[in-house]
C-alpha cells in the first residue's frame, strides 16, 4: 500500500506552495537580470583588458583577462542552465531538468580551478624572467576590472542564496574581482618599489585565495550528484518526528536527498498501527508529508505505509446496511 506526494485537501498547504512558487520566481528572474548585467559588462572589461596585457606584457593582466573570459564562458553557461532548470517536468524528466544547475556550477568550478593552476605555474616561472612594466595603465585598467567585476558580483550576491549555479558563477566574478585587486598592489610594487617581482607574487596569492573558495563550491555540487543528505537535515531527527505521530509505530528505509541546491526530496516506509483502514492511512501520509516540509522544508516527500494487520474502510450505515 503506498501513497503519492500530492495531496489536494490541504488548502492553506496549496496556498503556502503557491506564495513559494511565486517567491522563486521572482528570484531567478532577478537572477537572470543579474547575470545578463554581468555577462554584457565582463564582455566590454574582458576587450580593454587583453589589449593593454598584450601591450604592457603584464602577466598579472593577463591572467586576470584569463579569468575574465571564463567569467563571460561561465555566465553564460549559468544561464542556459538556470533557463534548463525551468522547464517543466515530463514523464521521462519527473524532476524536470532542474540538475542542469548542478552540472553547469560542476563544470564552471572545474575551469575554474584549472585556470587559475595555470596561473600559478606561469607565475613561478616569471619569478626568474620578470617583464619590466609601466604601472600607471596597469593600475588604470586593474581599477577597472575591480570596479565592473566588483559591482557584478554583489549584484549577483543579491539574489544567490543558496543555489549552487549562481554561487560558481559569483565566485568567477569574486576572482576576478580579486585578480585586478592583485593587478594594483603589482602596480604599486613596480611604481613605488620597482619590485618586479610582485606582479607574480600577487598572481599566487589571489589565485590561493580563490582555490579556497572554488574548493568548497565543489565540494558543495559533487554533494548533491552524489545524492547525500543535504546539510542542515538530520536524517535521525526527522526519522523521531515522524515515528512521534499518533498512527505511526515506526518508520524505516528513509531516504534523503538533493534534486538541486534548494529542493530536497524524501522516500520512506511507515509502518502503521495494527487495525489501520486505507483512508487513515492516506491522512497519516498525508501528515507526514506536511510534518517533513513544515519542521525540515523538504518539498517532495513519498510515504509507503505498512500495516500488518490492515482494516478496509469502514462503508456501512448505522443501522448496518451498506453503502
Amino acid at each position: 500500500m503506498s501513497t503519492s506526494g500530492q495531496q489536494d485537501s490541504h488548502p492553506a498547504h496549496s496556498d503556502a506552495h503557491g506564495h513559494r512558487h511565486g517567491h522563486g520566481h521572482d528570484v531567478r528572474r532577478a537572477q537572470k537580470n543579474a547575470l545578463v548585467f554581468a555577462i554584457g559588462a565582463n564582455t566590454l572589461l574582458l576587450g580593454a583588458q587583453v589589449a593593454v596585457g598584450l601591450i604592457l606584457g603584464s602577466l598579472a593582466l593577463l591572467a586576470d583577462s584569463l579569468h575574465n573570459a571564463s567569467d563571460v564562458v561561465a555566465l553564460i553557461v549559468a544561464l542556459i542552465g538556470q533557463r534548463l532548470a525551468t522547464r517543466p517536468a515530463t514523464a521521462r524528466q519527473s524532476y524536470g531538468l532542474a540538475r542542469a544547475e548542478i552540472l553547469g556550477a560542476l563544470l564552471n568550478g572545474a575551469v575554474l580551478l584549472a585556470l587559475t593552476g595555470w596561473v600559478v605555474v606561469t607565475a613561478i616561472g616569471r619569478f626568474s624572467n620578470p617583464n619590466t612594466l609601466d604601472p600607471l595603465p596597469l593600475a588604470a585598467i586593474g581599477f577597472l576590472g575591480l570596479v565592473v567585476n566588483g559591482g557584478s558580483a554583489w549584484y549577483l550576491s543579491r539574489s544567490a542564496g543558496s543555489n549552487l549555479n549562481i554561487r560558481a558563477a559569483f565566485w568567477h566574478l569574486v576572482a576576478d574581482a580579486l585578480g585586478s585587486l592583485g593587478v594594483i598592489v603589482a602596480a604599486a610594487g613596480i611604481y613605488f618599489f620597482n619590485a618586479e617581482w610582485a606582479d607574480p607574487a600577487a598572481s599566487i596569492l589571489i589565485s590561493a585565495l580563490i582555490l579556497v573558495g572554488v574548493w568548497r563550491l565543489m565540494k558543495d555540487t559533487v554533494m548533491v550528484l552524489l545524492e547525500v543528505t543535504p546539510k542542515g537535515i538530520d536524517p535521525d531527527e526527522v526519522l523521531a518526528g515522524i515515528e512521534s505521530m499518533t498512527g505511526i509505530r515506526s518508520a524505516h528505509h528513509l531516504h534523503i536527498w538533493a534534486i538541486d541546491s534548494e529542493a530536497t526530496a524524501l522516500t520512506a516506509h511507515l509502518e502503521l498501527e495494527d487495525g489501520t483502514d486505507l483512508h487513515r492511512a492516506q491522512e497519516l501520509a498525508d501528515a507526514a508529508r506536511v510534518l517533513v516540509h513544515d519542521r525540515f522544508n523538504i518539498a517532495h516527500a513519498t510515504f509507503e505505509p505498512e500495516c500488518h494487520d490492515c482494516a478496509a474502510p469502514d462503508h456501512t450505515h448505522a443501522n448496518g446496511t451498506a453503502q
